[in-house]
């Protein structure tokens, strides 16, 4: 089975709102899947529709080859899932917590809510209504993670988390897709994803703008160069040259842009004596955007 989430002329209308309008989507088996957008383009309406938690008003759906309707139950045992605004309460600890919902999943090893648990800094003795926000999203990746399902969807997944413990979801998405299951993860942050996605999208009103791997935009990313010399720099031996473009010099510096290889421009270089070399790579958010949609996404509050 190649395609793990595929989706056909997906709608959605809520009175006179549309919130998806003939969404085409098709997520591999085996990837992380970047799913962007600004506030209310769709994101949250979609997986919700792949979940079975609302219908679609028209179109198709197939998450691993089940319908999400008709075959929710059975569906719903094979995926791991966090929603955007994870909200538990109660006395209950951590611990017990995930305990109670390992064994409605058929039995989660101790060990390994542990393990997740320690990875992500969280203490499970503590009663869950006086954890923090970060802290109780910390549960509901463990939730998610915890028995191994062949496909995570998740929604805002590192909300709440500190930038340490964002490397470490990213090691955790990483290691799903080395044992061949995936995850469909869902931002309105590029740079929330770039580290780990195999692929993003981007839906802009309710429809997929485009669809890119990340590898793809980086190497067509346009970076700015600065270029330090020993003597004098010279930009007439390094106009015209295959994706260097805005040459201009500063006495001994040499400033351009260059989109795709670099191999003409080090080349050229290598004539000259170089006391230095910087080249700025712009955020995968800004590549992407500019080149599907010309919008930004909101930041997050």
């Amino acid at each position: 089975m190649d395609a793990v989430i595929l989706t056909r002329g997906l709608e959605k209308t809520y009175g006179r709102t549309q919130a998806l309008a003939g969404l085409d989507l098709e997520v591999r088996a085996g990837e992380v899947f970047g799913f962007l957008g600004v506030n209310g383009a769709g994101k949250t309406t979609t997986i919700r529709i792949l979940l079975d938690l609302i219908r679609p008003t028209a179109g198709s759906v197939r998450v691993l080859g089940l319908d999400p309707r008709r075959e929710g139950v059975a569906l719903r045992r094979r995926l791991g899932y966090l929603e955007g605004e994870f909200s538990v309460e109660g006395r209950q600890t951590g611990h017990e917590l995930l305990t109670h919902l390992g064994h409605l999943r058929g039995g989660v090893p101790s060990a390994r809510i542990t393990d997740l648990a320690d990875r992500l800094q969280l203490d499970l003795t503590r009663p869950i209504g006086t954890l923090s926000k970060g802290n109780r999203q910390k549960v509901g990746l463990i939730q998610a993670f915890m028995h191994e399902p062949e496909l995570l969807v998740l929604d805002e997944p590192t909300a709440g988390l500190d930038p340490f413990l964002q490397q470490e979801f990213v090691a955790m998405a990483r290691a799903v897709v080395e044992q061949g299951r995936t995850v469909f993860m869902s931002s309105h942050v590029m740079s929330e994803v770039q580290k780990s996605a195999d692929r993003v999208g981007i839906i802009r009103d309710g429809r997929l703008s485009g669809v890119d791997t990340v590898d793809s935009l980086r190497a067509s990313a346009i970076r700015q160069v600065e270029v330090v010399f020993a003597a004098r720099a010279r930009t007439a031996d390094f106009v015209g040259l295959p994706g260097v473009s805005d040459v201009r010099a500063d006495g001994a510096v040499l400033h351009c842009r260059l989109e795709g290889p670099a191999d003409a421009l080090v080349k050229a270089l290598a004539a000259h004596d170089v006391l230095s070399l910087t080249s700025e790579e712009p955020d995968l958010e800004d590549v992407f955007f500019d080149r599907y949609s010309g919008e930004r996404p909101e930041v997050a509050s």
